[in-house]
């Protein structure tokens, strides 16, 4: 069982910048994929970063050119950077593992608030 835990959150205000990491258990080279999700107050989780195991990226339109996610298999981290932050930013963020196998396995993380204000 990989255990993820998140951390780097916390209170920035509008403008500012945070980098968030991802921290595995065990190697996270095998992986198929890692993701950043985000999950504001009243409103459905959604997935906005995601780094495959070849190192290619994709993000939701609303991150674009302002978070990078990017991964240190050395580390077993994964990273987000994420600039230019915006109140809508707020949100809890979570970071899952993909791997597939004989069977699909996914990993959560228990999550880092991010919460943008001035």
């Amino acid at each position: 069982q990989v255990q993820l835990v998140e951390s780097g959150g916390g209170l920035v205000q509008p403008g500012g910048s945070l980098r968030l990491s991802c921290t595995a258990s065990g190697s996270i080279f095998s992986f198929n994929s890692m993701n950043w999700h985000r999950q504001a107050p009243g409103k459905e989780r959604e997935l906005i970063a995601t780094i495959h195991s070849g190192g290619n990226t994709n993000y939701i339109d609303s991150v674009k050119g302002r978070f990078t996610i990017s991964r240190d298999n050395a580390k077993n981290t994964v990273y987000l950077q994420m600039n230019s932050l915006k109140p809508e930013d707020t949100a809890v963020y979570y970071c899952n593992a993909i791997l597939i196998k004989t069977k699909l396995f996914i990993y959560w993380g228990q999550g880092t608030q991010v919460t943008v204000s001035s």
